[in-house]
């Protein structure tokens, strides 16, 4: 880890008095700062008032990195006396490691450790080995060259590979070994991965298929099988090679129990559990469960009507034409992309799509999100390469509604993240019992002394340490969970404490608090995302990926628009029933249909046969792919032979009429 100048400097646009030097924008009127940068531009003969991208690179060297022994006259004033002093620059990147290394206070060295990045090793270029190790070679390539391969380029290293007799004789089973498991990878779509690759830097899927290529390697037999939505992050085209190797483990003699969502698992599935018919409250019950065929038959079923077709998403009627406004980001050559242009038609909902590894994330995430969240937002974080994005002008801001936590504390929770909390204080504050005995509404809140459980601290269960094992929590026997003092729970609003409201449903609250504008207001747009059956107080901790995603849509949607705002979501379906599918469709039109743009990362064909726009990326992963195969609607994308995306889509868009609208995203909207 080291200090970035990047980061340090994340708009060179901006001069050092309007705040370019990031960790120092906010001290730069603070008298001895302000007067070590004056003297600096008086030795230097610059403005403090120039941009940085116009200062010398000499200059912008010596800020950053010191005078190297250089002394400079300091004059430092003060109420009384002004003084001047002979002084060196130390440079703000050795300065910040040195604080970094000096300070005590956790606090500081995460303030700090936000301007660092990572940084190739200058002893070992990234290796990690030592010299004598890189001396070993095999074919004249190093270890380390090898595994900076792809898991398909290494494949084709390990199978051309000839040996010598003597060879054979030394490396010929393990040879078998690298090419069956490296085969593995292939099986599962995980042939763009380079060897290397950090784990960390894996997507839940990814990991969870190498693992599944680990187990097929191991050939074990009579093992019960467990994954939870393996096509996660999996393209339509490699789909069926995921379902090949599922079915090998079945016919060694293994069990292999999917969650999916997916049709086209579910489909090819032996036996089918299905549950329901709702969620929440509303769900836990065996609506049915047999073979595919016996459950798209059962009418009661939410997913046999859409395995037997009797409910579909439907194709819009037609394809927003946009405002007439795009941003294009030019040159983007980060990771495989290979210098490509790519136009995004603001007013619109953009799908972007291809293969697992064809540069969809580093295109959207990496470079696009980046770019624009450092120019509204003055974030730190560097983007990916690329020379410039045009039509920055035609936007305000950008917002990225991933699957991420709405919180990391269980006292994080839908009624907090949404402000209906505040509100429903604000209530309880007011009833007349309250104003007799002078509560606030900082009384009803559990995070404040005053009105909550001082044994449980207003968390309604205590912590147990257990030393060597995990701790636990147990009901707190004060409160007995409900998180507030006796007294506070006295005072009712129809019949109902403060804590029985927290534990109603967003459905029975809006029933409850109807007659409140503005609660009912925002309790709508929640039911209108599909989460009437969350509880109001519930830890943000128990929240799906998905849930927390609707949350944060839900919170957007709340706001007043300006129809000038840029949303991106990566693979939003993540973890999403067909239906659910339905339902967040709705949610985006409303997004666009106030005049913003959306961008979507997305392999599911129903909601890419919904797009206005895609932008295709591939062919291939990893370095066979990083390019743009096809852009329009999903209809001109079918019409590619070149895109896997389009041949996938033009079965879809050729056996389905388009509708005046689909029934999911009607009633959703409808609601909304």
């Amino acid at each position: 880890m080291e200090v970035d100048p990047a980061r340090v400097v994340p708009d060179p646009a901006l001069s050092i008095l309007d705040g370019a030097i990031a960790p120092y924008s906010s001290k730069m009127d603070s008298s001895w700062l302000g007067a070590q940068m004056k003297a600096l531009a008086k030795a230097y003969g610059f403005e403090l008032k120039t941009p940085w991208k116009k200062l010398p690179a000499k200059v912008r060297k010596v800020i950053l990195h010191g005078t190297g022994g250089k002394e400079v006259d300091v004059v430092y004033k003060d109420a009384r006396f002004k003084v001047t002093y002979k002084k060196q620059w130390g440079g703000v990147v050795p300065n910040l490691v040195r604080r970094y290394r000096e300070t005590g206070s956790d606090k500081v060295r995460e303030h700090i450790a936000s301007y660092m990045g990572l940084a190739e090793c200058r002893a070992c270029g990234g290796a990690r080995l030592k010299p004598e190790s890189m001396a070993v070679r095999v074919r004249e390539q190093a270890i380390h060259e090898i595994v900076r391969l792809s898991v398909k380029d290494g494949l084709d290293w390990a199978e051309t590979l000839e040996l010598t007799p003597r060879q054979e004789q030394i490396g010929a089973q393990v040879l078998k070994e690298i090419r069956q498991r490296l085969r593995f990878m292939v099986d599962v779509g995980l042939d763009y991965l380079t060897l290397d690759r950090h784990a960390g830097s894996l997507s839940g899927g990814e990991a969870q298929r190498i693992r599944l290529a680990t187990q097929i390697g191991s050939r074990l037999v009579g093992v019960l099988y467990v994954l939870d939505e393996p096509s996660i992050g999996l393209h339509h085209r490699d789909n069926q090679r995921l379902l090949n190797t599922l079915v090998a483990l079945r016919d060694l003699g293994n069990t292999v129990l999917v969650v999916e969502h997916d049709l086209e698992t579910i489909e090819a599935a032996d036996f089918l559990v299905d549950l329901g018919p709702g969620a929440g409250k509303r769900g836990g019950e065996v609506v049915a469960a047999g073979p595919p065929a016996q459950v798209a038959k059962d009418k009661n079923s939410l997913t046999g009507n859409y395995l037997s077709g009797l409910r579909s998403i439907a194709l819009p009627d037609t394809r927003r034409p946009g405002n007439g406004h795009e941003v294009v980001v030019r040159g983007a050559a980060h990771n495989n992309l290979q210098s490509v242009d790519a136009a995004f038609p603001l007013g619109t909902f953009i799908c972007v799509t291809g293969v697992s590894g064809s540069g969809k994330s580093t295109l959207v995430n990496e470079i696009l999100n980046k770019a624009l969240a450092r120019h509204f937002h003055r974030a730190t974080d560097p983007p990916g390469r690329h020379k410039k994005i045009d039509g920055l002008a035609y936007l305000d801001k950008v917002v990225n509604i991933d699957q991420s936590p709405i919180g990391r504390t269980p006292r994080s929770n839908p009624a907090t993240y949404t402000g209906v909390f505040t509100e429903i204080r604000n209530l309880f504050s007011e009833l007349p019992e309250s104003k007799v005995r002078g509560y606030k509404p900082g009384r009803f809140s559990f995070n404040v002394k005053g009105g909550r459980c001082e044994a449980c601290t207003g968390d309604g269960v205590v912590k147990i340490e257990m030393h060597f094992l995990p701790d636990i929590y147990v009901r707190c026997d004060a409160c007995h969970g409900k998180r507030y003092n006796r007294e506070t729970l006295e005072i009712t609003y129809k019949g109902k404490a403060i804590n029985e409201v927290l534990d109603m449903t967003v459905d029975e609250a809006l029933e409850f608090l109807n007659s409140i504008p503005v609660i009912r207001r925002r309790l709508e747009v929640l039911q209108g995302v599909g989460l009437g059956y969350i509880h109001l107080g519930q830890p943000a901790t128990t929240l799906s990926g998905g849930e927390a995603q609707r949350m944060k849509l839900s919170s957007e949607l709340a706001k007043v628009a300006t129809g000038k705002t840029l949303y991106i979501l990566d693979e939003p379906t993540t973890g999403l029933h067909i239906h659910d599918v339905g339902q967040l469709l709705g949610v985006l039109a409303q997004l666009v249909d106030r005049g913003n743009t959306v961008v979507v990362i997305e392999h599911n064909l129903d909601v890419i046969k919904t797009a206005d726009h895609v932008i295709d990326l591939g062919p291939e992963g990893g370095s066979g792919g990083g390019r743009i195969i096809a852009t329009g609607t999903p209809e001109r994308v079918a019409a590619v032979r070149g895109s896997y995306t389009g041949q996938a889509l033009k079965p879809l868009l050729q056996t389905q009429a388009p509708q005046p609208a689909a029934r999911e995203r009607a009633t959703a909207a409808e609601r909304i």
